[in-house]
């Protein structure tokens, strides 16, 4: 398995040696804001959404005085943008003029903060070496055969125990860009996927064709 893995993500390095979150952002509170806003919501449409709230919105005192039903227009484009709007003028009230918290412990206390939101914080923004597991990371690790958990948790442990350290920092973000541009959920584009040799997916599929 750790050669597997190794070679999974060497390939993946070789296309792509800095992978970076697609979400758009000024600073670490903004970027904690698109994390939360991007809860069941594409990164293109959080983007559309913070382009003009983040003209207006730079510091958790910004956002705060801007109230829940002056952040609603801003951000109603998106899936539970009423509870979003409300948790995160809630987060803003308790981070005027603090430091956002460091430990993922700190960081779910905050209202709308869950543990896959705190780590893809701390992994974009602190350069923590933790993964995250969203649809993305859950399918293609799957299909691959580096996880086989039947729930993000399961598939984040098995994840965050079988990837050896040196790939820990970007391996969120290259599972994530993986399944978004190739390993799509209806359409798979085995035939361009640089690591299909090494996908537990590509080989059944194979078989049966």
């Amino acid at each position: 398995m750790k050669n597997k893995i190794d070679q999974i993500f060497l390939s993946l390095q070789e296309n792509n040696p800095e992978p970076k979150t697609e979400l758009n952002y000024i600073n670490e509170f903004t970027l904690l804001v698109a994390i939360v806003l991007s809860a069941q919501s594409t990164d293109i449409g959080v983007n559309k959404a913070t382009t003009e709230l983040f003209k207006r919105v730079e510091t958790a005192r910004d956002l705060y005085e801007l109230g829940v039903e002056g952040l609603k227009p801003y951000i109603k484009t998106l899936g539970l943008y009423n509870s979003k709007a409300r948790n995160l003028i809630a987060l803003s009230a308790m981070l005027l003029d603090k430091e956002i918290p460091h430990s993922l412990i700190e960081l779910e206390k905050l209202p709308g903060v869950g543990s896959k939101t705190a780590r893809v914080f701390l992994n974009c923004a602190r350069q923590v070496p933790i993964i995250a597991v969203d649809t993305h990371v859950f399918r293609v690790s799957k299909r691959l055969g580096i996880a086989s958990g039947k729930n993000a948790k399961q598939v984040e442990d098995e994840l965050n125990k079988n990837i050896p350290d040196k790939w820990k920092l970007h391996a969120h973000h290259w599972l994530i860009l993986h399944g978004r541009y190739i390993c799509k959920a209806r359409k798979p584009e085995c035939m361009r996927c640089p690591i299909s040799k090494y996908c537990d997916y590509f080989k059944e599929v194979s078989q049966n064709i």
